[in-house]
């Protein structure tokens, strides 16, 4: 393959935003199984949040400068913390069992070990 066809073209390219994409459908699968009257709470908040991440990475991706580039990641950064925090939250009140927690929580610390080498490889 050359290095045309390893160009990175749109945000669906980047490997954030993949991992990100996959952190989205475990979150909106394991919330399908929440309580109903966490519809518009906890259920809400975790799947806006994960919403954020591929959006942001997506908004940061379609930025020309350095600075607003980080300023989305950083987001996108943020988010995938308030992720690992609601997954918390979603095993104490026994909503998600330890094994659904770890398999989720994983995805979102990978997620959020590339999104950080993201923002490093844009301020290097």
């Amino acid at each position: 393959m050359s290095s045309e066809q390893n160009k990175i073209k749109d945000f669906t390219d980047l490997v954030a935003w993949q991992e990100a994409q996959k952190l989205l459908l475990m979150v909106y699968k394991v919330t399908k199984k929440f309580p109903k009257d966490e519809l518009f709470s906890l259920t809400s908040q975790i799947r806006r949040a994960a919403v954020s991440v591929t959006s942001n990475i997506a908004e940061g991706f379609g930025r020309s400068s350095k600075k607003d580039k980080i300023h989305f990641y950083n987001i996108a950064h943020s988010s995938v913390d308030e992720i690992r925090s609601q997954l918390f939250a979603a095993r104490d009140l026994g909503y998600i069992d330890e094994v659904t927690h770890t398999q989720v929580s994983q995805q979102a610390v990978k997620s959020l070990k590339i999104i950080i080498g993201l923002i490093r490889s844009i301020k290097d």
